[in-house]
């Protein structure tokens, strides 16, 4: 049931290289857009466009910078313990490599509220007139997403006992 030492390697550099590429879209953004600037990507729906959220999903908790740094450190531990304890093999794949695009994306966002004290976001639904984001956030959502449905329609309950 223990991680062997390769998959938490590979688990590190994927999650690293994951980590690197969300920080280097927002410093791509923040060079390309400050000031304002918007640039269509597809004309009234979708746009890239700077801002700083101090907050979290949606604008909520703003200026909270200290607890949601708090939150995301310790989603950051468990997602780790949990990583760990899954079995090797095929099968679980799919979980781990979820785990692992999630655990990115919370560390992208939360290195921006650490040494930033807010989040860069820069992706816009316009067309929806959607909260803006950033890749972290859709690393994070897409795997909530996906881990859903692993549970609801992949993995029997029994599956899932490597837990306890």
């Amino acid at each position: 049931m223990k991680a062997d030492i390769t998959r938490i390697i590979k688990a590190a550099v994927l999650f690293t290289v994951l980590t690197a590429f969300d920080l280097f879209t927002k410093s791509i953004a923040v060079n390309a857009l400050e000031g304002g600037k918007r640039v269509p990507l597809i004309p009234g729906a979708l746009e890239f466009y700077y801002i700083q959220n101090r907050g979290a999903a949606f604008g909520i908790f703003q200026n909270g910078t200290l607890i949601l740094g708090i939150i995301s450190a310790i989603a950051l531990a468990v997602l780790i313990f949990v990583y760990l304890r899954i079995p090797d093999g095929k099968k679980y794949l799919p979980l781990r490599l979820v785990l692992i695009f999630i655990a990115a994306g919370a560390a992208g966002n939360l290195y921006d509220r650490i040494t930033l004290h807010y989040v860069r976001d820069f992706i816009y639904f316009s067309l929806i007139d959607f909260p803006v984001f950033n890749v972290a956030d859709i690393y994070v959502t897409c795997s909530v997403f996906i881990l859903a449905f692993l549970i609801l329609f992949y993995y029997k309950e029994e599956d899932l006992q490597f837990g306890h």
